[in-house]
């Protein structure tokens, strides 16, 4: 029997142990396989000497003789390391661990006592996390199996990567994998005589492949606190002005939307109100440049008071769509 069908029954005994009575197709959306693989699996088992029933009828499906429990629930080293990911089976499948999840999930379940299985289900019935954002198709990562298997492995990559200003050919020591709003970043440590490590956007990568070398992590490198200080850094380097803004009501309802837990921070520090809902507030922003596009977002519900240079600025793209659109073209 191969591999990937042993642990496809594996999965399916556990189901039916975990579940009770489930249908062909309950069971085929689990396990992501045709209804016809599930009737195969199902024979399968039964020659292998697992007392499944098949129950006929609207509410029938497949269950395991009463009083059935399997005792191969020994997690392998692979769904160990995968259950870090549980409650996210996008992230997962992204690397490459999705069936290893399931099942390391299912063999979790499998041992605990009555009571806490059942709260574990609840919990699962109950909440779920969505890591990507709004609005926005997840980035393609083609490369992110073999990035995330050369950062469990130690080994160096040599990579062609993009940025900005172009493509550039360098080797880094993978650290660690990041998941930021959906987006994935590899942070390494770059092979040069600085040894700088650097965060770089998954979906970036242009071609990787293993050097064949191994390297040794930093010591006392820590992945959690290295990006909790590179986040703050970033965000102090990107926030270097403050725009001073008349908001209309529905402005005020934008600012968070649109600018996240800087529109929050501004809008708490709002002055009173004028005799039409308009506050006055105090935002940070980016560079003039980003800021101009940002605020413009914002249309007619805003109105840029300073500094002057903003406000030049944003007058000055007004205008500049005002001509384009009046020209009627």
């Amino acid at each position: 029997m191969r591999p990937v069908r042993a642990d496809r029954l594996l999965s399916l005994l556990l189901l039916l142990q975990n579940r009770g009575l489930m249908t062909a197709p309950e069971l085929a959306a689990e396990l992501e396989v045709s209804v016809r693989t599930v009737y195969r699996d199902i024979e399968a088992l039964g020659a292998s000497g697992v007392p499944v029933r098949a129950e006929r009828g609207p509410e029938g499906g497949y269950r395991l003789m009463e009083g059935y429990r399997t005792r191969l629930t020994g997690l392998t080293d692979a769904e160990a390391g995968s259950l870090f990911l549980a409650g996210l089976p996008g992230p997962a499948r992204d690397l490459g661990l999705g069936a290893v999840l399931a099942s390391a999930q299912l063999k979790v379940e499998a041992a605990l006592p009555g009571e806490l299985a059942d709260q574990a289900r609840r919990v699962r019935e109950r909440f779920h996390l969505d890591a990507p954002a709004w609005f926005r198709d997840a980035d393609p990562v083609p490369h992110l199996e073999r990035i995330s298997g050369a950062v469990w492995e130690r080994r160096v990559l040599r990579a062609r990567y993009r940025r900005w200003r172009g493509e550039v050919h360098r080797e880094v020591c993978p650290l660690g994998l990041v998941l930021k709003g959906g987006i994935w970043y590899l942070v390494a440590l770059a092979e040069n005589p600085e040894n700088i490590v650097r965060t770089y956007r998954v979906s970036r990568f242009q071609a990787v492949e293993e050097t064949g070398d191994l390297f040794t992590r930093p010591a006392g490198f820590a992945l959690a606190a290295y990006w909790a200080e590179s986040s703050r850094r970033m965000e102090a380097a990107l926030r270097q002005g403050t725009a001073r803004l008349r908001l209309s009501p529905r402005g005020q309802k934008l600012l968070p939307m649109q600018f996240g837990a800087a529109g929050v921070r501004a809008l708490r520090g709002a002055g009173p109100p004028d005799g039409e809902g308009w506050v006055e507030v105090e935002l940070s922003v980016e560079s003039e440049a980003v800021a101009t596009g940002d605020l413009l977002r914002l249309g007619t519900e805003a109105e840029v008071l300073g500094p002057p240079g903003l406000r030049q600025a944003v007058a000055g793209a007004v205008a500049v769509l005002a001509e384009r659109y009046a020209a009627g073209r």
